[in-house]
């Protein structure tokens, strides 16, 4: 039987995952690595780390395991990380990460000279801090040393694959968040890369997520166990790899990812962006087009208000004790700033409607309605933009909890499934790594095979209504408090 190995590499961790034929996870190894926070609002990482991290796990995984049945590779990585190699292809500053908030000044720049206008047309999507393209503007401004000795400018992801395999490439659903990738037409946009002062040829090869690289170099077989027979599939950014582990592949679907961020997914039919960059138009990793937002403070927000505020860690004893009754209390969990849909990094929390009346357990509650109603943001901006979906699928955290899903679909107003996994990023790989080998002929035949609906959440329509009245007070708050 062949075995396939899917390489998560997350902001904390990495976390490598075998399975099998069937898709079933026999074994997996993590190791984690440090966040450097040299000054505020600056997240970077050494890339290095990951890969040291990478070839621990599988050292740890060959012991255990024969890895010479490994047919193929593949990765999901966190996305708009910035790594730059010399000519002697050593790594020349630490990666900066998709949460370094440093670029303000550029993102304004391209934003407002550019031109919102220009970078649609260009690339589908507007400027924000935790893209690739303001990040490299900061080192062509404040390291001009190290600009000028770039070679390769690569993703997280794919400096893996380039280590493994020696072949420089990238995919389209990582590159979509670069904001030099023109995504309607899958190639570089040759305006935005004058604008940066880079070459195409300092940039990886475009290939699809699903595609075949080439194999893992010869000297890992005594490392690792990997045979130079191993295909390398290039795999994709984290969110798309994602949706394709929770068989969110096909127009009309959507998926909500209740993390400590929030994302709200949905492939499209054909291309689309919106008119006001309020979500990112990207491509999925099946080669087609999504849309996707993200907000910063999803099931962080209540983390923070449970941890910090009411002193506790019993996440489902709080939830559980909040009641049926849809209260006045409004909660904004803009925490971080926020950028999906607002775009505004300045954006702060609010709770409002406070009184005697209320107790903890409906403090809770708005924190959960709230978090929902950033996530509903987000989707009814994809409606306006002509999507359609008849139920989403959830994943992450916040699905432990039914209280919580049901809120979510009274918000939403269409059913919310679970699935029979919580390993989307490491299964979307591995799904990735088996059609890349030709186990099947497309990601959505895999998905469709391997992950299945769990339970189901149907909305309750007089709720809805009632929350759709206080989603629009909710609207009204931030516009009200928004700083200039």
């Amino acid at each position: 039987m062949k075995h396939y190995l899917g390489i998560d590499l997350g902001t904390s961790s990495i976390k490598v995952s075998l399975a099998d034929e069937n898709g079933t996870i026999i074994d997996s190894e993590s190791r984690s690595y440090p966040l450097l926070l040299p000054k505020l609002n600056w997240s970077e990482q050494n890339p290095d780390d990951w890969y040291n991290g990478m070839i621990e796990a599988l050292k740890t995984l060959h012991i255990r395991n024969d890895l010479s049945s490994v047919a193929s590779l593949s990765f999901s990585g966190q996305m708009h990380g910035l790594v730059l190699l010399d000519k002697y292809d050593q790594v020349i500053r630490p990666a900066l990460l998709w949460n370094d908030s440093r670029t303000v000044d550029e993102v304004d720049y391209l934003n407002n000279v550019i031109g919102e206008d220009t970078l649609l047309k260009e690339t589908s999507n507007i400027a924000l801090c935790g893209f690739t393209a303001p990040k490299i503007l900061w080192v062509k401004k404040h390291e001009e040393d190290n600009f000028n000795r770039i070679s390769k400018i690569m993703l997280p992801k794919d400096y893996l694959a380039y280590r493994l395999s020696g072949v420089f490439a990238s995919d389209v659903s990582d590159l979509s968040g670069t904001l030099f990738f023109d995504v309607k037409n899958r190639s570089y946009s040759a305006y935005m890369l004058d604008i940066l002062g880079i070459r195409e040829e300092q940039l990886p090869a475009i290939k699809d997520s699903y595609e075949v690289i080439g194999h893992v170099k010869k000297e890992y077989q005594k490392i690792i166990g990997l045979t130079p027979k191993t295909k390398v599939v290039i795999g994709g950014g984290d969110q798309a790899v994602g949706a394709v582990g929770t068989n969110t592949i096909a127009p009309g679907e959507i998926s909500i990812s209740l993390g400590t961020s929030g994302v709200v997914f949905a492939p499209l039919k054909s291309y689309n962006f919106d008119k006001k960059g309020q979500i990112h138009a990207f491509r999925h990793a099946n080669g087609q087009f999504m849309f996707m937002g993200c907000t910063l403070s999803a099931m962080g927000s209540l983390k923070w208000f449970l941890e910090e505020v009411l002193h506790t860690t019993d996440f489902s004893k709080e939830i559980s004790s909040i009641g049926e009754e849809i209260s006045d209390i409004l909660f904004l969990p803009y925490l971080c700033g926020e950028r999906s849909p607002i775009n505004d990094p300045r954006a702060t929390g609010y709770f409002s409607n406070l009184s005697l009346f209320y107790k903890r357990e409906d403090l809770v509650k708005a924190v959960i309605e709230g978090i929902c109603f950033s996530l509903y943001d987000v989707y009814q901006v994809m409606i306006n933009d002509g999507l359609t979906a008849p139920f989403a699928r959830v994943i992450g955290g916040g699905t432990k909890s039914p209280k919580l899903l049901q809120i979510l679909s009274d918000i939403f107003g269409i059913p919310m499934k679970t699935i029979t996994t919580s390993d989307g990023g490491a299964l979307g790989a591995i799904i990735l790594a088996m059609v890349g080998d030709g186990l099947y002929p497309s990601l959505e035949v895999a998905a469709s095979k391997l992950i299945k609906d769990k339970e189901i959440y149907y909305p309750n329509e007089e709720k809805h209504q009632l929350y759709l009245k206080k989603f629009a007070e909710y609207k009204n708050l931030y516009l009200r408090n928004k700083k200039d």
